[in-house]
């Protein structure tokens, strides 16, 4: 693995050298492939277009997430900015530098990329969801085929961008964020074939809720029992972090199964619920005015949740009040946010009358 560590290295030392300029763009595409912004942005745009669609992308990110985990624990994967640190191939300690940035200081291993794995999941459900809904409309062969190629087109350019601005960044190498994009759209495509989770009933998000928690800390544990640390990427962040301050209790690994195991037990809440029934499945959301009104509560709603800082200085509690914050998300984007705006819709309709 030195040569396919060291090959990447150059490939990380070209970019920085060669394309600093870009720095502000490949650090806005390294947001845009943020998992966390599947629940905050991408989620509640699709969710009110289609229920279907918004139900599938909350499955795919939280399961392709939680491979995710699994798939860096088993791995090992270094990262750039400490393995150039500690590796014994250059000599004299003549090792190469490699610039961090705020967004650098990742605290779980590093292969595969959970930013292009996550980008990889979203984006393919999209571009899936948005051709099937093209294609019953579209008359002519020859337009939707080029519709088809210039959505695919899009696709890679936005996937090629966030693999590179992870590259950049110094925060992965390039096998493991064309990984990432492999095992992501793999996990999307598998989804084309469960559409038993558009339905699913508050058991199924519990047991799926407690197997994924429960699989992922036997593994922990299993891991242990080896005298194997799970956490041992995090003891080299904090060693090899130029600022202290970029490194962050939320991108530990157990941070993210928190997170995702919040947004869908938050999920299975909402679409279970009867202000889900009575607004989204009721006359008010078939409306074009509806599904407008509740898009545009919702992101900004959204916009100013993220004002909410959870406290940091105690672990445990810093994972409960993640969990909290992350299942309100999918709540109020399905069902407490769209049945205010029905009590709103409603209410104008009985004036009018």
């Amino acid at each position: 693995m030195d040569f396919v560590y060291s090959s990447g290295v150059l490939v990380i030392q070209h970019l920085q050298n060669n394309y600093r300029e870009y720095h502000d763009f490949l650090n806005f595409m390294s947001t845009v492939g943020d998992p966390r912004n599947i629940f905050s942005v991408y989620f509640p745009l699709w969710f009110h277009l289609s229920h279907d669609v918004g139900t599938k992308m909350i499955w795919v990110a939280v399961v392709g997430d939680w491979l995710n985990l699994v798939f860096k624990w088993i791995m090992f994967g270094q990262r750039p900015y400490w393995w150039v640190r500690e590796t014994h191939i250059y000599h004299n300690d003549s090792f190469p530098h490699l610039e961090q940035f705020h967004i650098t200081c990742e605290t779980g291993p590093g292969s595969p990329s959970g930013h292009a794995m996550g980008s990889a999941c979203v984006w393919y459900v999209m571009i899936t969801s948005a051709l099937n809904f093209i294609r019953p409309s579209s008359t002519d062969p020859c337009r939707f085929r080029l519709l088809r190629s210039c959505l695919w087109m899009a696709f890679w350019v936005i996937q090629i961008s966030v693999c590179i601005s992870r590259v950049f960044v110094a925060t992965h190498f390039p096998h493991q964020v064309i990984l990432g994009v492999v095992a992501g759209m793999l996990v999307a495509k598998a989804f084309d074939h469960i559409p038993s989770v558009y339905n699913a009933s508050m058991k199924v998000y519990l047991r799926t809720n407690f197997c994924l928690f429960t699989s992922a800390i036997c593994f922990y544990l299993l891991l242990k029992l080896t005298d194997i640390d799970p956490l041992w990427s995090v003891d080299k962040a904090k060693k090899w972090c130029a600022n202290q301050d970029w490194i962050h209790l939320d991108t530990t690994p157990f941070a993210g199964l928190v997170r995702n195991l919040g947004a869908l037990f938050g999920l299975g809440l909402a679409v279970n619920s009867q202000m889900f029934f009575q607004s989204c499945k009721g006359k008010n959301g078939y409306k074009i005015r509806f599904k407008l009104m509740c898009v545009t509560a919702t992101l900004t709603t959204l916009k100013l949740y993220d004002f909410i800082k959870i406290p940091t200085h105690t672990e445990v509690l810093f994972y409960i009040l993640s969990f909290c914050k992350s299942a309100s998300v999918p709540l109020g984007v399905v069902a407490v946010i769209p049945y205010c705006v029905h009590l709103l819709i409603g209410d104008e309709d009985r004036k009018l009358a």
